[in-house]
């Protein structure tokens, strides 16, 4: 069991982005928030439920040769804003990024209610949520103050 443990799950990758301490269960919005699916044409690996010393259990995903860029970071931290984002170039990490839930998201998403001024096209709004709690995350509209639902707002992606 002590030998199961220390196996790596997954390969080393040498250029991509690992997202690493994803919430357990999590990394298939994440993969849906990043628009990575069947018509991806890179390899993506994913682990679920890997024991974690810091989150007990943890999920994982390995893009090859794709870095993510700010937006994604953006869209990322709607479903994951304590996961940990490494840019791997020649198998090495070249670079760490920090994923951070601001007070207010612009422009990545749209709200989810019908009737918001935001879904008007004459009404050329930027679309503002602002955090209400980060724990749980929960997101109110900046306009009609709606709450708003993390599984619906991945159908509202800008």
């Amino acid at each position: 069991m002590a030998i199961e443990q220390n196996m790596r799950r997954v390969t080393a990758i040498q250029n991509g982005t690992v997202i690493d301490h994803i919430p357990q269960g999590k990394a298939l919005r994440v993969l849906e928030m990043l628009n990575i699916n069947d018509a991806t044409s890179v390899p993506v690996s994913m682990v679920m439920n890997v024991p974690s010393k810091k989150m007990g259990v943890k999920d994982i995903i390995k893009v090859e040769d794709r870095e993510l860029n700010q937006d994604e970071l953006n869209r990322l931290a709607l479903v994951a804003p304590d996961a940990h984002v490494a840019i791997i170039r020649a198998f090495s990490v070249a670079e760490k990024l920090t994923i951070e839930l601001g007070d207010e998201i612009t422009n990545v998403v749209r709200c989810t209610f019908s009737n918001c001024i935001t879904i008007n096209p004459r009404e050329p709004l930027p679309h503002r949520l602002f955090v209400a709690s980060r724990e749980p995350v929960e997101l109110r509209c900046h306009y009609c103050g709606r709450p708003q639902e993390v599984e619906k707002l991945i159908e509202n992606l800008l």
